[in-house]
């Protein structure tokens, strides 16, 4: 996979990765009686090459879109395009993180890593030959033989990321897969996931709780209003991906001033620009 330049995606414009138009879905209980709407009349891009952060409040329907977008949902009505055509399942052009790590227990990291290359045919030695290279791309080449119940949390969801980025796909879609590690561990990831995106030329969309790690993360942040869940607001985040380390953010007052702005629209206290 070719680099992206040090500063891609940070404020800059591309072409359309995803889009989304009038995007309404509906949940319906097992009797049919009872519907939920969890998104309506959404629409945004998601452009290539770019990490979107979305947030919003509880029941907003962040989860909902991940689903949507992967293709396990259908929508009730609206549309949704990769690259200009529509999604109409599941597909490996599109890799999910979950906050679950879902890793097989009785298979080594290099084995849970490499089992979409396995289930595709590809020759051992050749998914291997991958499986390190993106063992290696999340500082964990040396735990390849080692099991998950050896692993801490937050090396866990670093497997589950390589699992995802060995399968190529153009787009990863994250939702909430930090939320279980300690805080610690969880700005760690912050800063590896930093690394790893600007080593690769993946679109990335990350469904988050934390306000401060969507500013954190994202190129752009798109704000849902209480569901069902609507865009509320886009707000571009204009630092330097070479600034994206806590130890440089900490006293940053541009950050600080995103931060608040997301925030306070996330709680209602804000207006749209």
């Amino acid at each position: 996979m070719a680099a992206l330049p040090a500063e891609a995606g940070a404020g800059s414009v591309a072409a359309s990765k995803i889009t989304i138009r009038g995007l309404s879905i509906d949940y319906v209980s097992e009797d049919g009686r009872a519907r939920h709407r969890a998104l309506e009349d959404l629409s945004l891009e998601v452009r290539e090459n770019e990490f979107l952060s979305v947030v919003g409040p509880s029941g907003c329907g962040k989860s909902t879109l991940i689903a949507a977008i992967a293709g396990f949902l259908r929508p009730r009505s609206g549309s949704l395009l990769l690259d200009g055509k529509p999604i109409g399942g599941p597909g490996a052009d599109r890799g999910v993180v979950f906050q679950e790590y879902a890793l097989l227990p009785w298979r080594t990291v290099l084995d849970n890593v490499t089992l979409g290359l396995r289930l595709r045919g590809m020759p051992r030695s050749e998914r291997d030959r991958i499986g390190r290279q993106f063992l290696e791309m999340i500082n964990l080449v040396e735990a390849a033989d080692k099991y998950p119940h050896q692993l801490s949390g937050g090396m866990k969801q670093r497997v589950a990321v390589a699992r995802t980025l060995a399968n190529q796909p153009e787009v990863m879609l994250m939702d909430e897969p930090f939320a279980a590690v300690d805080a610690q561990s969880r700005m760690t990831l912050q800063e590896e996931l930093v690394r790893i995106w600007s080593q690769s030329r993946l679109t990335v969309l990350f469904v988050t709780h934390s306000v401060e790690e969507a500013v954190f993360l994202g190129d752009r942040v798109a704000v849902l209003t209480p569901g069902p869940g609507r865009l509320k607001a886009m707000i571009d985040i204009d630092i330097p991906r070479r600034q994206r380390r806590w130890a440089e953010l900490g006293n940053n007052l541009l950050f600080a001033t995103l931060r608040q702005r997301v925030l306070d629209l996330v709680r209602g206290a804000g207006t749209p620009p």
